[in-house]
């Protein structure tokens, strides 16, 4: 069976993936493509990248599955809310754009704009519900037999919060708070606020927060008390025309973006991760305890923190912990392609996903002609892993383009920007030269899987840079560049069969050095998706400070 997953909502990040027999074959955001970030349009793009791929045409497709219902169901529940007082009177703009969004959906909904781009076709057109598709994208690829499934998000349909249990390749839903009680709606209402675009930016948030200190009361705002977390919505969203009234009555005004960080933004800033982080815990321990269960898996955009990830990795709450590397809503694609097998009570394919490399690639026969257009001076190697180590132990800074693209929103060592750990300065030169981004973002190592032990306290399986662990304290100034301000680091452990070639690289810089890390980041400049073509990577390299660029066989020096 062949089958096409899609997110498409209009909401943000659109995407798709294809499966055969429930192998996942190609999966890619419409962003990449289209080179709008976080693109909220149909993913004509991504649908043609996997047709490609898998080298079938549209009419070839078994089933055509979207990871959203019908868009109804919101609807009837804001209305439904809104009605009872739970949601206040401002946040009937909201109601009204759900509404917009029903009335484009009726128009040109997710299989009508399929068969408008792609033709009549045969295919079964399914919808499946928003949750049950991010459960399935965490179940459904963590190669577990049992596991608690937890996801937390903005919003589903009319979901915040859920929990699931997944056994023996079967999921059974558990229990669901219901938007508007949510985190991702209450950690987004917080980062706007701190003058950050929300839906793209919670990660802004995430790095300023070591830099502050605690005494911030959002009481207010959440209840942590409440079993898991309750949200006061009608603090959170003030009644009246005025957005964020109670907010700007206890912290002041909204911070106008791109104006300073003050040491208020940052102590905001701090309550809202810690208060993210108080409240996931007490998801997973009350999934824990009503599944009975001893693994953990976690989708919704709310699973991308990765410091409150490795807070419940490091908590001896559960054993093993699977947190789906496209987290967000483009990997509810993946999802949605595997809802069939639940069918009739069918089981889940459920094969372990141990990287994130299912997008495009191109080879030297394709990077060349674009290294010849653009009239560039390079040289081809036989083996790029040791020059370019070199180039690193100099400190130089490198772009990285290799294999295939990852799907999600992190590099993991095919699309990187790669420098030298151990240079204390490396992290501003990239952050004012390269990326162009404010000074406080950190950035991630990569390791040898074999080594992490030997720097990091905990966490030492981590493939997919989505959990953060404690750097030992003797080890902090070896790798400075990648040690955040609070002692933490966000590592990519890597695996000799998985990436063999971002490995040995790995491995020839740490011969040369004595120290087996690369400091890796995400090829693409402030505000832009991660690079997808070779085109992209060669403008990206020279509208920035990289010193070289790798690319396939080649390597570009300024």
């Amino acid at each position: 069976m062949l089958t096409l997953g899609i997110n498409y909502s209009q909401m943000h990040d659109s995407s798709a993936c294809v499966v055969r027999d429930g192998q996942l074959l190609f999966a890619v955001a419409e962003e990449r493509i289209s080179r709008v970030k976080h693109d909220a349009g149909f993913p004509r793009h991504a649908i043609r990248a996997c047709l490609d791929f898998a080298g079938v045409q549209a009419g070839q497709l078994d089933e055509v599955c979207f990871g959203w219902p019908h868009p109804g169901a919101a609807y009837r529940h804001d209305l439904k809310c809104y009605a009872s007082g739970q949601m206040p009177l401002n946040y009937l703009n909201v109601l009204n754009s759900t509404l917009h969004f029903i009335s484009m959906w009726h128009q040109e909904g997710g299989a009508k704009r399929f068969t408008s781009q792609f033709g009549n076709v045969k295919a079964r057109m399914r919808y499946v519900d928003h949750h049950l598709a991010h459960a399935i994208s965490a179940y459904g690829y963590s190669g577990f037999l049992d596991s608690a499934v937890v996801v937390m998000d903005g919003r589903g349909a009319w979901e915040a919060t859920s929990i699931w249990h997944g056994h023996d390749g079967r999921l059974e839903h558990v229990s669901t708070i219901p938007f508007p009680d949510s985190i991702g709606y209450f950690f987004s209402e917080f980062t706007e606020f701190i003058g950050f675009q929300r839906n793209s930016d919670e990660w802004k948030v995430m790095g300023l927060a070591p830099y502050g200190q605690s005494g911030i009361d959002l009481s207010s705002f959440i209840d942590l008390q409440a079993n898991p977390y309750r949200m006061h919505v009608r603090k959170l969203v003030a009644p009246g025309s005025e957005p964020f009234a109670e907010m700007t009555k206890l912290f002041g005004p909204v911070r106008v973006a791109e104006s300073e960080i003050t040491d208020q933004h940052k102590n905001i800033a701090y309550a809202v991760q810690e208060a993210c982080e108080i409240a996931m815990m007490n998801v997973v321990k009350m999934a824990m305890q009503k599944t009975g269960s001893s693994n953990l898996c976690m989708a919704g955009g709310v699973a991308l923190n990765s410091k409150a990830n490795g807070k419940i990795a490091a908590s001896g709450l559960v054993d093993k912990i699977f947190v789906q590397p496209a987290a967000s809503d483009d990997g509810v694609a993946l999802g949605a392609a595997l809802a069939s097998y639940l069918d009739n009570g069918g089981k889940l394919p459920n094969r372990a996903m141990r990287h994130g490399y299912w997008g495009p690639s191109f080879d030297d026969a394709a990077i060349e002609p674009i290294l010849k257009t653009y009239k560039l001076h390079y040289r081809r190697l036989e083996d790029v892993a040791p020059p370019v180590a070199e180039l690193l132990a100099q400190s130089k800074i490198i772009g990285w383009f290799q294999g295939r693209m990852e799907f999600g929103p992190r590099a993991l060592g095919s699309r990187s920007i790669l420098a030298d750990p151990r240079d204390p300065e490396m992290n501003a030169k990239v952050n004012n030269a390269v990326k162009f981004r404010e000074w406080w973002r950190p950035f991630a190592p990569s390791f040898k899987k074999e080594a992490a032990s030997e720097y990091l306290e905990s966490a030492t399986d981590s493939p997919f840079m989505i959990l953060t662990a404690q750097v030992r304290p003797e080890k902090r100034a070896i790798i400075p560049a990648v040690t955040h301000v609070d002692g933490s680091a966000r590592p990519q452990t890597v695996e000799k069969e998985t990436n063999p070639l971002y490995w040995r690289l790995i491995d020839e810089f740490g011969k040369r050095t004595g120290v087996p890390v690369i400091m890796n980041t995400s090829f693409n400049l402030r505000g832009e998706a991660i690079v997808h073509t070779p085109t992209d990577a060669v403008r990206t390299f020279f509208s920035s400070g990289m010193d070289a660029l790798c690319i396939g066989s080649f390597l570009v020096e300024k």
